[in-house]
């Protein structure tokens, strides 16, 4: 028989049965790829704080990391996902790797934080070649529902994983040594990933039917990369700077042209017909700003505790552990509700509890450095993600036909990928645009020696609140340090409060905006996963029949 995206399986035994030759080396490899590739998306989150010490950088160079990172990733996943069907998903994944040992040498090596985004980039382009190619390669070894649904939740909790122990990593590498050396350890690991996948890997491909639309990945990558441009540089360069408002116009006519391209092209990356129904649009606009909050606020935590307030790489690690360990440890249990619990009221809930959470972080302190404050609000919002990060498939896929499903299931995919994209850019927008504002008014009437009111002056005009609030006691702007910290501290919060906006936004529009509709088909009926993995599709296992 051949699945739906054109990959040949044979007419086998259904569960119970034998397993498919290569099946427990592919899942192997496979889950070892996707473990690294999102050690590479996690890795700098507990490092920001060294990065600003090490590499001087501002708040807007900080963002531009994160951003770097997952740019590439959303930009570039379709066409992966094309990619692996056309040339064999094993060389795509071993490419990936190949890219993310590159980039991290280039992160360990680097002199500077631009050198530090190329790294970053690369890794991004690395990881959006293992995140599809790794998925796909398991569905091709895979030969009933069930079997499937077991080896997609092994994969997708190695992820979780790779989430949740890369804080510790990189903090437990700066601590000893310095954060270089967590990304030649991320080199090594890349390296026993491309060896594994070579070994243990079945090649796959699914060539028919397959095409690169290259007029509608140029003109979503450069329009995606100019609007976010000017949303990063827009607090500190000026939101009616030339550079900016350049970028928002010329970013904003590509993507005008990439809709476009996309209602004419014979074989969309993008198929934007799927609009039509109201439950898929509704649950593509809750993925991209139910993510946005998520990590939002993961951005806007691993900025409090680094640049912000200094504290130790270890310590960053323990609130992401809150944060990312839940995905993982749920995933039985995230499972289960999915076949007893109408996938809607997991995404009501799970957007309720995140936004609680962020509420919770916004009432934070800067000046305190305990961590008992973040146990409870990271706990919830983990929590939520856990229910959410599955479920938003889920609902996706339950409200198209059948043979919609793989599409759908690649558009929400790269939609919560958007989400995730626009999190740490919009969080460092809001917080360092309110942070600039408040310790400029704070400055101007400031009790401070003339000399240390100029030299902070002038440091907050390069570098803003970040760079005052990290200057070495005794030296020139250093009396302004309180200030700044108070500054950072409230547009952080004020950050917070749009994480929980936005997470709460996405609940009302789930439980009003499902109202009414009724599925394509049950919540126990799994989509066809080899076309949903072959365009890009992962981190939620299918539910099992």
């Amino acid at each position: 028989m051949t699945l739906d995206n054109g990959t040949a399986t044979s007419q086998g035994p259904t569960a119970g049965a034998a397993r498919t030759p290569g099946y427990a080396g592919t899942l192997a490899a496979a889950c070892g790829a996707v473990f690294v590739a999102q050690v590479a998306n996690a890795l700098p989150a507990s490092l920001n704080g060294l990065f600003q010490q090490d590499l001087n950088t501002h708040g807007s160079q900080l963002t531009w990391i994160t951003a770097a990172f997952m740019i590439a990733v959303v930009c570039f996943e379709f066409t992966f996902g094309v990619l692996g069907d056309l040339f064999g998903r094993r060389r795509l994944v071993v490419a990936g790797t190949a890219l993310v040992a590159a980039g991290s040498a280039v992160a360990a090596l680097a002199p500077t934080v631009q050198v530090l985004w190329i790294g970053a980039a690369l890794n991004g382009l690395g990881a959006g070649a293992m995140f599809p190619g790794s998925l796909t390669a398991i569905t091709a070894v895979t030969r009933s529902m069930r079997e499937r649904a077991h080896a997609v939740a092994v994969w997708s909790g190695f992820l979780s994983a790779g989430a949740a122990v890369s804080p510790l990593l990189g903090g437990m590498f700066a601590k000893v040594g310095s954060w270089r050396g967590s990304f030649w350890v991320l080199v090594g690991l890349a390296l026993v990933s491309a060896v594994l996948t070579l070994a243990l890997a079945t090649e796959s491909r699914a060539p028919k039917g397959r095409s690169i639309d290259i007029p509608g990945q140029i003109t979503f990558a450069v329009g995606f990369v100019l609007v976010l441009y000017g949303a990063v540089e827009g607090p500190e360069s000026g939101w009616t700077s030339l550079p900016v408002m350049l970028a928002f116009a010329v970013g904003a006519c590509f993507l005008a042209g990439f809709v476009v391209v996309e209602l004419g092209a014979a074989s969309p990356i993008f198929d934007l017909t799927l609009f039509r129904n109201r439950a898929f649009t509704v649950s593509s606009v809750v993925a991209v700003v139910g993510m946005l909050a998520f990590l939002g606020a993961c951005f806007a935590t691993s900025m409090w505790l680094g640049p912000v307030q200094h504290q130790d790489p270890i310590r960053v690690a323990i609130p992401f552990l809150l944060l990312q360990g839940p995905a993982f440890v749920l995933i039985p249990v995230v499972s289960r509700l999915l076949h007893r619990v109408a996938a809607s009221w997991l995404l009501t809930s799970g957007f309720v509890l995140m936004a609680i959470g962020c509420l919770m972080f916004a009432r934070l302190d800067a000046t305190d450095t305990g961590l008992t404050p973040f146990v409870v609000p990271a706990l919830l919002i983990g929590i939520g993600f856990a229910l959410t990060v599955s479920s938003v498939t889920a609902v996706a896929l339950n409200s198209v036909p059948v043979h919609l499903a793989g599409m759908a299931s690649a558009t929400t995919n790269m939609l919560r990928d958007l989400g995730f994209a626009l999190g740490p850019v919009v969080v460092g927008a809001v917080a360092l645009s309110n942070a600039g504002s408040a310790f400029a008014a704070n400055l101007s009437g400031a009790d401070l020696p003339p000399d240390q009111l100029a030299a902070a002056h002038e440091i907050a005009r390069a570098g803003g609140p970040i760079a005052v609030n990290s200057l070495p006691p005794g030296a020139p702007g250093s009396a302004a340090h309180g200030l700044a910290l108070d500054a950072l501290g409230s547009g952080f919060s004020t950050a917070y409060l749009v994480c929980a906006a936005a997470a709460a936004l996405a609940a009302v529009l789930t439980a009003f905006g499902m109202g009414g509709i009724r599925s394509h088909r049950s919540a126990g009926t799994e989509a066809p996963a080899s076309r949903s993995a072959g365009h890009g599709d992962r981190r939620e296992p299918a539910p099992a029949p």
